[in-house]
């Protein structure tokens, strides 16, 4: 496995990054993976040499933390690996149970530390921003995690390059610990993030780890068009991809992908991939899996190799996109 460094940080993560999303409770989402059923995923990951793990509070209503706390105890060394998750969204119908205040910051991470079975969070990041906390609050909450030693980086995942710009100004201009990675949704069939966020990122030198790097399994090979939900659980009860996917522009990018995998000879993920890890500015792709053939596709995908005919090949159907997966 190739690793690299998590933005200007000294820390050294794999190219890809296991998503936890897939391991807690199948009563939350029904195509998640129980403890028992993730553990080889865990473990397969580890003897392959990825050393960077991606999971949120809100996954699972916490049960993916505590899989993943207890499956790294088993598997890993703890000071090898970098455990990422993640605070925003409601975890539970009460008042304060989500968003980005002080309160909900300070109480999130302390019930993440408990879940994980850690000391200290090497990576936590805002799921989203809150339009309902100044900003100046969640960051100065977020530096004071980092004082504390309970957190050791920060990270924000989707949302407009000048809120995300503003924030990195305002961290800096108060002395505080600012993002050093950015969690967005970017792959071959959205693309819209390498207008403004990307070059931004590269120029600060944060370190970008995309989600939904195989469009919710249109870039997998397994289904032939956007509104093909026949082979996968998660296809079939996954409503969020239609919100994510409904250009038909789309299907052109799956066949172009299809296309240069047959001519390859190798699985249409693993081109998806390869793409993404070819884009300047990235760092590990955030790879979910529930079965371990794709566990294996995506840890192959780091050594193939495209040519620029076969780029241009892939890049050429997109059209541009509406802004898909944030709203702030």
């Amino acid at each position: 496995m190739k690793t690299t460094l998590l933005g200007r940080t000294g820390v050294t993560v794999s190219r890809i990054c296991l998503g936890c999303m897939s391991y807690g409770d199948p009563r939350w989402r029904p195509w998640v993976l129980d403890e028992a059923a993730a553990q080889p995923f865990f473990r397969l990951a580890v003897e392959s040499g990825i050393n960077f793990f991606d999971t949120a509070d809100m996954y699972s209503i916490g049960v993916s933390e505590e899989i993943t706390g207890r499956a790294l105890k088993q598997y890993a060394k703890l000071d090898e690996v970098v455990i990422a998750t993640k605070v925003h969204f409601p975890m539970g119908k009460g008042h304060n149970m989500g968003g980005l205040s002080r309160k909900h910051i300070q109480q999130g991470c302390e019930a993440s530390l408990k879940r994980l079975g850690v000391e200290t969070i090497d990576l936590y990041q805002i799921h989203r921003f809150d339009p309902n906390t100044p900003i100046d609050e969640t960051l100065a909450a977020l530096d004071l995690l980092v004082k504390q030693g309970k957190v050791r980086y920060l990270g924000s995942s989707s949302t407009y390059a000048w809120r995300f710009l503003d924030a990195l100004r305002l961290s800096e201009s108060n002395g505080w610990s600012r993002f050093d990675v950015m969690q967005n949704h970017y792959n071959l069939i959205y693309r819209e993030e390498e207008r403004e966020m990307m070059p931004l990122c590269i120029e600060e030198e944060v370190a970008v780890i995309p989600w939904s790097p195989l469009a919710r399994g249109l870039l997998a090979g397994s289904r032939s068009s956007i509104t093909d939900k026949s082979p996968t659980a998660r296809a079939a009860s996954d409503d969020y991809v239609d919100k994510l996917y409904d250009t038909n522009s789309d299907n052109d990018v799956i066949a172009a992908v299809r296309k240069v995998a047959q001519d390859r000879g190798l699985p249409p993920a693993q081109i998806a991939l390869a793409w993404l890890l070819h884009k300047p500015g990235v760092t590990a792709p955030i790879v979910g899996a529930t079965k371990l053939q794709h566990l294996q596709e995506a840890i192959a995908s780091v050594d193939v190799k495209l040519s620029d005919d076969e780029i241009r090949t892939l890049e050429k159907p997109y059209l541009p996109h509406a802004v898909k997966g944030h709203s702030e």
